[in-house]
């Protein structure tokens, strides 16, 4: 089965989310530093957590577009708890991959509708001709006898 390229990139995002989500957990206060993060180290490990999480459901999943959408999510958080500039230079790069691959991936995997065409102008919707029809709807009112 071929694949495609937003398909590639993401499985590389994946590995990529599992990778930053393991050094999240390991060493969060390393992360902290480096990201200029505005928040605890048990925080940076809730990061990890969501980074893994959501590269496995990349590499796992048939429908990627959520996953993808979900990194941007993520991404969203990144930069407000981050303070460094070059971590928010960083992070608006993957933010960019990450939206693009995410369209793509929408586009592509929306299911294809078929087209199909119906000629209904020979139908008059009455289950018998219109002449046996005439009359059926209409109400008399019996007096009981």
């Amino acid at each position: 089965m071929h694949q495609s390229r937003a398909d590639a990139v993401a499985s590389g995002l994946g590995f990529f989310s599992i990778a930053l989500g393991l050094t999240e957990i390991v060493a969060p206060r390393l992360v902290k530093r480096a990201a200029g993060m505005r928040c605890s180290e048990g925080m940076v490990r809730l990061h990890g957590v969501r980074e893994i999480a959501t590269g496995l459901g990349l590499l796992l999943s048939w429908k990627r577009a959520p996953w993808v959408w979900g990194r941007v999510a993520g991404d969203a958080i990144d930069v407000a708890s981050s303070r460094r500039p070059a971590a928010l230079v960083a992070l608006a790069g993957v933010t960019a991959l990450d939206i693009t691959t995410a369209r793509q991936l929408s586009r592509d995997e929306q299911p294809a509708l078929p087209y199909t065409y119906h000629d209904y102008s020979d139908r008059s919707g009455f289950p018998r001709p219109a002449a046996e029809m005439r009359g059926v709807g209409r109400i008399e009112a019996r007096l009981p006898t």
